[in-house]
């Protein structure tokens, strides 16, 4: 890609999400979301590939009916109650096409079908654009708005999120697809404690997005894009591989790893709020995205690829590792010992 046009495609992104989180008028948001939308679209095709064509042409069709969406709530609440302001969003049909909205845009269940196959079409370092940047906006509109969201149906479509993205990372071969699914089932847990707890949503949020930038920083470097070029890292590049096991079990929640912290936190919160049963519920559920986790745990570090009696030993790789890489998979892993710290932010 022409240097330029990324550095435009860049810089529109970082614009367009300056103006969403920085809004207060409906119409500024939605400006800054169709900003964010343009700009990552030249990056998604960037290959020149039939896929990844498709997962643009996709993206763009599911976050423009989004923005339709969001932009027909808006109005409808400004012709009702004669405000734009996002905070005061109070007509109970501009607040159910919201929660939707915002939901088509984040992926959330029933909504999530976008999500997995763009991600597929799409390079490593644009999968982790949409897996983490491109979720900042929705996700602080959703917080601005959080009194006035659906609260049944936003709780109805978290426990799915988190029953679905176990659920269908069970069978996945493919590496983006798997860390697809996972982050509806993390949607899930954040948006299960946004009514009650937004900056726990928020804390949450950047944990994960922390981790899954660990994780596809480390896949980059290994170029690895499916469980069977994982089973044969172990002899290319051992210390990343076992850094790459801990940052998945990380992701999956295990304890004394930084991810367990959000997930602790959120089923204390949910039991302060006479939510037990709930509670409950997620928390089996996430047993789900343990499996496909420990999965991939297993083939980064423990198979070894099939060799002969005259097999030659594979090199192992000189290249350096990024220093980014380096200090995001030091914190996915060693976070969980200043929670006390972090609680003091709540």
């Amino acid at each position: 890609m022409n240097p330029q046009a990324k550095l435009i495609s860049i810089s529109s992104l970082l614009l367009g999400t300056t103006i969403t989180i920085s809004s207060s008028h409906w119409m500024m948001a939605w400006t800054g979301l169709e900003i964010n939308t343009l700009a990552i679209l030249p990056l998604i095709s960037n290959p020149h590939h039939p896929r990844a064509i498709e997962a643009a042409t996709k993206y763009f069709l599911v976050q423009a009916a989004a923005s339709t969406l969001l932009l027909f709530s808006s109005t409808t609440n400004a012709l009702f109650t004669g405000q734009w302001d996002i905070t005061q969003l109070t007509h109970p049909t501009s607040c159910l096409l919201l929660t939707t909205a915002i939901s088509i845009k984040l992926g959330l269940v029933p909504f999530h079908f976008w999500l997995p196959e763009v991600l597929q079409g799409s390079s490593l370092m644009t999968s982790l654009l949409l897996t983490t940047a491109m979720k900042f906006p929705p996700i602080t509109l959703l917080l601005m708005a959080s009194p006035s969201l659906n609260f049944t149906l936003l709780t109805t479509m978290a426990i799915a999120s988190a029953a679905l993205g176990g659920w269908m990372g069970l069978n996945q071969t493919q590496i983006r697809k798997i860390l697809a699914f996972s982050s509806i089932s993390h949607l899930g847990w954040m948006t299960i404690i946004i009514i009650y707890n937004p900056k726990l949503t928020l804390i949450t949020f950047y944990l994960y997005c922390m981790m899954t930038a660990a994780t596809l920083l480390t896949l980059k470097t290994t170029k690895i894009l499916k469980l069977s070029t994982m089973m044969t890292a172990w002899t290319k590049i051992p210390s990343l591989s076992a850094t790459l096991m801990l940052a998945l079990l990380s992701l999956a929640g295990l304890p004394p790893l930084t991810g367990f912290l959000p997930k602790w936190l959120i089923i204390q919160e949910l039991t302060k709020q006479e939510m037990t049963p709930t509670a409950t519920i997620i928390a089996l559920l996430s047993l789900l995205g343990l499996f496909f986790y420990l999965r991939l745990a297993y083939c980064a570090t423990i198979t070894l690829p099939p060799n002969s009696s005259n097999y030659m030993k594979q090199w192992r790789t000189n290249k350096p590792v990024n220093t980014l890489t380096a200090t995001l998979t030091t914190m996915t892993i060693t976070l969980l010992p200043f929670s006390p710290m972090i609680l003091s932010m709540l």
